[in-house]
């Protein structure tokens, strides 16, 4: 291996170095130097010993794009807040919900996580299943008690993905405003 070669491992796993150290210091409770110098070649070696890919991300971060991303969210939280308020009150435990199928256009491990969180975080929506091969979210939807309100479900996670994909996809990735692939077979 060349000195160059080990310099880039190097960078591209310090992140899941120093998070092992901090995960020993909290478990040890302390940051006494025995502890981190106990800690330093046992989480160097789990990083040097396991195949693991590389922590950093790879996005470039949009400020900008980041704060819109954020009052879409704040917004999101609210409006979905209140319509799944609405939906217990005035249903009850008779409440429609469908599992929704979301073909993605993300092609990213970062960019398909992100979606999904976004979207779990989401009042009335739950991520059940990431089928990253054929990249499509299974999501828990309320209300979606008729075709068009599954379908509106549907075009919300889009515009999440989407948003996420602005504030964080890297040059070359799959875009935001490409046509989303036809959903097969879908809720």
């Amino acid at each position: 291996m060349t000195v160059p070669r080990f310099l880039y491992r190097t960078r591209d796993h310090l992140p899941l170095f120093c998070w092992l150290l901090a995960l020993w210091t909290v478990l040890w409770g302390s940051p006494r130097p025995a502890v981190l110098l106990s800690g330093a070649p046992l989480a160097a070696a789990v990083v040097r010993g396991f195949a693991l890919p590389p922590l950093l991300p790879r996005a470039a971060v949009r400020p900008w794009r980041l704060l819109l991303l954020l009052g879409f969210m704040l917004a999101d939280l609210l409006r979905s807040g209140i319509t799944v308020a609405w939906q217990a009150l005035r249903h009850g435990p008779r409440a429609r919900a469908a599992v929704v199928e979301v073909p993605l256009r993300a092609d990213t491990d970062l960019l398909i996580a992100a979606t999904a969180t976004l979207t779990t975080l989401t009042p009335g929506t739950l991520v059940l299943e990431i089928d990253r091969d054929r990249r499509l979210l299974y999501v828990h939807a309320l209300p979606a008690g008729s075709p068009r309100q599954t379908e509106r479900r549907r075009r919300e996670v889009l515009r999440a993905e989407r948003h996420v994909t602005r504030a964080l996809a890297r040059a070359g990735a799959a875009g935001p405003d490409e046509e989303p692939r036809p959903a097969e077979g879908t809720s």
